[in-house]
């Protein structure tokens, strides 16, 4: 596990009353033409922020570093093709209060601010976040949480934003305190990328001030090996102590982790630091992202050099949220060759093709049931 270079950056650069842009090319004088105009006009799209610790991952003589890719605006962030959108996931068609998503039955999306410690350049909701483009986003918590009381088939409630860990102890105990009040809640999730940008934030305070409202899990974003330092190690341990579940969720990035060594690599190294791999998304059709964007065809190849070749466990369910409002769609190689009433031809990651006779017949001889009647856990 590799270390992260010592943070060299003072924390009050990227927060004075310069512009960022001025800021981070005094910071950075290696910027290309492309990434100078970028941090020029990055303001009228998305916020411009990196937090020290993560601005000191990027390697300044690399103009194709993975994590400057993510962070450091570019001009073409303002060349927006016909088929992008500004909510390429139909959020706000599918909000009831605002701050709430509920585009599942039994789930929703609770936002809690528009804040993050940094910007990710292909961020879906950069309509939203960070109130660049004018968005003005005002979470109503008694709205959202009365919404979730009155709602009862919503079991699962995934805080985002914005960076939820971005709130005080106090206010986010608060915050999981009243949902934890809900009864037919059953688990909170929380979307989150500061274990990867601040990962000091991540105390043995929070982490007990956590354990407190299991079932709790944390869904963290992650994309390249370089990411995942000792420190971050570190950091998602103290969670993983504290007995939260980790899944990763990954962007899959042009000339980031677009390649099946990085990828492999990635998710294998995401294991060491006891986090499981959950998604691995093709990059919504977000305004200005194209340059950003690789190919499903890329993605569907990625996949096929995973599965078979490392264990299961690191392997993420590559999906593509359907634009508009569709819903994650699970994309995947294709393994079912054919099928009929008496078999089904498969083959395997090495390509060897195999049969598998089919069950003579596949009909219930019980109904279904209705409704599952299980005790409840004591």
């Amino acid at each position: 596990m590799a270390r992260s270079r010592q943070p060299v950056l003072p924390l009050t650069p990227l927060k004075n009353s310069s512009p960022p842009g001025v800021v981070i090319r005094c910071l950075m004088p290696t910027l290309t033409p492309e990434e100078y105009s970028g941090t020029r006009l990055a303001n009228h799209k998305l916020a411009l922020a990196i937090t020290p610790y993560f601005f000191n991952l990027i390697d300044p003589a690399d103009e194709n570093c993975p994590i400057r890719r993510q962070v450091i605006p570019r001009v073409e962030e303002t060349h927006t093709a016909s088929w992008e959108m500004a909510d390429p996931c139909g959020e706000d068609s599918h909000s009831p209060v605002p701050g709430l998503v509920h585009r599942y039955p039994d789930r929703v999306l609770f936002l809690v601010t528009d804040r993050c410690a940094a910007y990710c350049r292909y961020c879906t909701r950069s309509r939203l976040v960070s109130n660049a483009s004018g968005y003005d986003f005002h979470p109503e918590f008694d709205r959202q949480i009365e919404y979730i009381r009155r709602h009862r088939g919503i079991r699962d409630v995934l805080l985002s934003g914005g960076d939820p860990l971005l709130f005080s102890d106090e206010k986010l105990a608060y915050l999981l305190r009243r949902l934890r009040e809900i009864p037919h809640l059953e688990f909170l999730r929380i979307g989150t990328r500061i274990p990867l940008f601040l990962p000091q934030r991540i105390t043995p305070e929070l982490c007990a001030m956590l354990k407190n409202y299991h079932p709790l899990f944390v869904s963290i974003h992650s994309n390249h090996p370089r990411e995942l330092t000792t420190e971050v190690r570190a950091a998602l341990g103290r969670l993983a102590d504290a007995g939260i579940p980790l899944g990763n969720q990954s962007v899959l990035l042009r000339d980031v982790n677009d390649n099946e060594i990085v990828m492999k690599a990635h998710v294998q190294k995401l294991l060491l630091c006891r986090v499981k791999p959950y998604y691995l998304y093709q990059c919504d059709l977000i305004s200005g992202s194209a340059h950003l964007r690789a190919s499903v065809r890329r993605g569907l190849e990625i996949m096929e050099k995973l599965r078979g070749h490392t264990t299961g466990y690191a392997v993420p369910a590559y999906v593509i949220d359907a634009p508009g409002g569709g819903g994650k769609v699970p994309v995947s190689p294709e393994y079912v060759l054919s099928r009929n009433a008496d078999r089904v031809v498969i083959r395997n990651y090495e390509g060897r093709i195999f049969e598998y006779p089919e069950a003579a017949d596949g009909t219930p001889l019980l109904p279904a049931p209705k409704e599952i009647g299980e005790p409840e856990l004591v």
